[in-house]
């Protein structure tokens, strides 16, 4: 996933609009192997040193600021403006990446405070009208300037307004409360998820699996225990269970491996219906965003949000939603009756429907069933230290650059294990720098993400800065990499988060403004769609998948087999995803809510889009996140997964790891970042049909996603009907 996470989207949800998009990022400075701080920030060496950036960035930027109130040409107001991104933006993600993954508490309480008075300095930078006024008149004089910087100050000029900017006092005001309310509403949904997680209680302990203990704990409750005596006395006997804490993590686990019905149907249902206090808090949330968006002038927040991106509309976005539920709908059908037959053999009940907690466990059997796997057996042959060297071998083939490890300067890494790789070509010279920190901890950032810690910009004509990227994720086991053996589904994050970390390092744009992944999210995400591939190729599988104890290469058939399972709900899982963006939509959509509240409306979308009851009572939207990070948005993955397959298909598949394929995805696409038109960038990578025009929008075409998923006959036969 790109990085935007709800602290950080909140707070900067309308002040760091101009100094957008993802995170961005340092001052500039020479790395070097002496003693320096976090990131290779100097001012980082200790905690109180994020005091001292701050201030220092707010100073450097108030000069900035100086320099453009007395109206330069345009070209330097666009210059001047993106240093002002670089420099203040720099504190904020520095020190957003510092709250989600350094393990020190004293780091972590001064990334706070640093990221709490920046934001307020950014929340004067985008309320000064000197700024907006500079903008517009580098705006009225962008024949001057080249495409880029043209680019960049209508994005500029927009994002301000989308501000509310150019709003009279009264409705700025309103504006400002809005968005510290809708702040405040994101960090309180967030904050009741990690509070009130849900538990369930099993008694006896037996009725738990051992291959589940690990996620369990241990609890016990008293019974009277009779003994038949003299005095007739009562003594107390204590019963093992364990208690279940229905995060999602957990929740998957034990949907997935439970053989008890009534467990897991105790875990869906308690799972799918907390925490409750955040039904009312996204009914709140839903109403402060809309009335946000009916002050700009738009009729709903689905509108204001999907209004830059290649979509355009909310109209155009439901278009594609409904076509691709059409599409799915026979064969997810078919999954169904298959899955449900299965289970009627397994149980021996004749009359016995597939239930929402059955999917999971009868799904991984039936894999397993069918494809004879086991996850064991796979993970054997993905040790995390080959998957590194896989990650190596893309790069090297693809764009005849090296990865290699270079060592961290003291001070510069926030735990041993981090390691820095430099990115390296033949004939340019250093193009990059990545961190992996890929271990699980305490209190570190739960998930998967890639972070931009310093965005790629053109200092002068010879000089560059380069990119510095994070990637974060948590995999289990022993910290050595040789031991650390990854599930397949890790291996394809893995990809899928390097595929976001290429498209910063390999971005070679003028401004950090459109470094990378700044771009519009429905086009952000195809990299990173487009590299979930290559996990799953032989061809690129056999170059590093080697069994950790004997060598072996991965055997062909056991990739053969992994892919049969892979496709065998694949269906159901894509009908699963426009459900979810289905949802997103509809509820920023138009006000007031059709079918009702938000638990009517996920209701009445899962009976109309997918094959699967919807429970009474429970409410599955009450900590779904992507509702605050890509509110209106979510369909921007399904949009990136056509564009991949599509690229794929007629790219890549033919020779994924040739030379050739590597340079047109980094001169076509990988280079640009969102210095260019998605259109222009898709329409020069794959100029056959890659898009098409919908009602002033762009819909990706659906014909190569059908056919990798054996939808293509259904599709034609429903096209030519229409």
């Amino acid at each position: 996933m790109l990085w935007t996470t709800v602290t950080l989207a909140a707070a900067r949800n309308r002040t760091v609009r101009v100094f957008r998009h993802n995170l961005t990022l340092l001052l500039r400075r020479n790395f070097s192997t002496t003693t320096t701080g976090l990131y290779g920030f100097p001012h980082l060496k200790s905690p109180k040193g994020f005091q001292s950036f701050v201030d220092e960035a707010i100073q450097r930027s108030g000069e900035l600021v100086s320099y453009i109130s007395s109206k330069p040409s345009a070209s330097e107001i666009m210059r001047t403006m993106d240093e002002i991104s670089d420099t203040v933006c720099s504190v904020v993600d520095s020190a957003e990446l510092c709250r989600q993954t350094h393990p020190n508490r004293e780091f972590i309480e001064e990334a706070n405070k640093a990221s709490m008075k920046i934001n307020e300095y950014l929340h004067y930078l985008n309320t000064s009208h000197d700024l907006y006024d500079a903008v517009k008149k580098a705006e009225r004089e962008c024949h001057m300037l080249s495409e880029e910087a043209q680019r960049g100050v209508r994005s500029l000029r927009v994002d301000m307004e989308r501000g509310g900017i150019h709003l009279c006092p009264e409705k700025l005001d309103r504006v400002n409360r809005l968005d510290i309310e809708i702040s405040q509403l994101c960090r309180e949904y967030n904050e009741n998820i990690f509070l009130d997680p849900g538990t369930v209680d099993i008694y006896p302990s037996s009725r738990i699996p051992k291959n589940l203990h690990y996620l369990v704990k241990p609890i016990y409750q008293s019974e009277p225990l009779i003994t038949k005596g003299i005095s007739g006395s009562m003594n107390t006997l204590k019963e093992k269970g364990f208690r279940i804490t229905t995060d999602p993590r957990t929740l998957d686990s034990v949907l997935q491996l439970s053989p008890d019905d009534e467990i897991r149907k105790l875990v869906y249902i308690q799972g799918n219906s907390v925490p409750r206090a955040n039904v009312d808090v996204l009914k709140r949330l839903i109403s402060a965003r809309h009335e946000h968006a009916q002050i700009m002038g738009c009729g709903s927040y689905a509108e204001l949000s999907v209004k830059p991106n290649m979509a355009s509309s909310p109209k155009v976005v439901m278009s594609f939603l409904l076509e691709m539920s059409k599409m799915v709908q026979e064969k997810a059908t078919e999954e169904l009756k298959l899955l449900t037959k299965f289970k009627r053999e397994k149980c021996g009940q004749s009359g016995g429907d597939l239930r929402p907690w059955d999917e999971a466990y009868y799904t991984t059997m039936m894999k397993s069933s069918v494809y004879k796997l086991d996850s064991s057996v796979v993970a054997s042959y993905f040790s995390l230290s080959n998957c590194i060297e896989g990650l190596k071998v893309l790069v090297k083939s693809l764009f005849g650059a090296t990865c290699h490890s270079i060592p961290l300067a003291p001070g510069e890494s926030w735990d041993p294990q981090v390691l820095k790789l430099c990115l390296h070509h033949p004939e340019e010279g250093d193009l990059g720098y990545l961190y992996l920190d890929l271990y699980s901890r305490k209190g570190k950032y739960p998930g998967c993400a890639h972070f931009a810690i310093k965005g790629g910009r053109r200092i002068s004509q010879t000089e560059y800065q380069l990119p510095i990227v994070a990637l974060v994720c948590n995999f289990s086991g022993s910290r050595n990499p040789s031991a650390v053996r990854l599930n397949h589904w890790e291996v394809e994050t893995l990809f899928h988060e390097f595929g976001h970390a290429l498209h910063s390092l390999l971005s070679r744009t003028d401004y950090q403004h459109f470094s990378g992944t700044r771009t519009v999210l429905d086009f952000a995400e195809i990299p990173s769609n487009l590299f979930e591939y290559y996990a799953w190729d032989y061809r690129v599988l056999r170059t590093f998948a080697r069994h950790y104890s004997t060598g072996d290469e991965i055997p062909q058939k056991l990739v053969e087999s992994m892919l049969g399972a892979k496709n065998m709900f694949a269906a159901t899982d894509l009908q699963r995803q426009i459900f979810y963006a289905l949802v997103d939509q509809t509820l920023f959509g138009e006000q007031p809510l059709p079918h009702g509240d938000s638990s009517c409306v996920v209701a009445e979308l899962k009976r109309k889009h997918t094959n699967l009851e919807n429970v009474e009572g429970t409410h599955w939207e009450a900590r779904f996140s992507h509702l605050l990070n890509y509110g209106a948005g979510y369909y921007s993955y399904l949009y990136a997964k056509c564009f991949a397959a599509t690229i794929w298909t007629k790219l890549c598949q033919e020779d994924p790891l040739s030379l050739t394929t590597g340079s047109a995805l980094r001169t076509k696409f990988l280079q640009h970042g969102g210095a260019r038109e998605p259109a222009a960038i898709l329409n020069d990578l794959v100029p056959d049909g890659i898009y098409r025009y919908h009602d002033g929008g762009i819909i990706p075409d659906i014909s190569s996603l059908c056919e990798e998923m054996k939808l293509m006959e259904e599709h034609q036969q429903k096209v030519h009907l229409l």
